[in-house]
């Protein structure tokens, strides 16, 4: 279960363990765009010389990948969600120097499943 900068639980899975679904509030997305720059891709191009992992854009990735999520949770947030479920990324390369990452999900708002159906902030 990954979390964010909002505590709210984003679960790759249709289910949170222990809760069930009180509510689904529908699809809820972060999105951002990155440009590669010409200082990365120079870089990148004299390292693909060698072969090997291009760290500059493992970093890009996953920095684009955290803040996509950031703005997922944000997005939930904003419409009631206590949790998202079925958590998913996808991208798009635009032109030959930037990518869209976006990582979209179900917004739910879920209660304890053995109790009252009192809704609960998890964390």
């Amino acid at each position: 279960m990954a979390t964010t900068k909002s505590t709210i639980p984003l679960l790759t899975a249709n289910h949170v363990p222990g809760f069930k679904v009180v509510k689904v509030l529908g699809m809820t997305y972060g999105i951002t765009v990155r440009s590669r720059g010409i200082g990365g891709n120079l870089m990148a191009g004299l390292r693909s010389l060698k072969g090997g992992e291009i760290n500059e854009y493992t970093q890009m990735a996953a920095q684009a990948r955290q803040q996509a999520l950031d703005r997922l949770a944000e997005h939930a947030a904003s419409m009631g969600a206590n949790a998202v479920i079925s958590v998913n990324f996808d991208s798009t390369e635009i032109g030959n120097t930037m990518d869209e990452i976006i990582a979209f999900g179900t917004a739910v708002v879920v209660a304890p499943a053995d109790g009252p159906q009192q809704l609960v902030k998890l964390s």
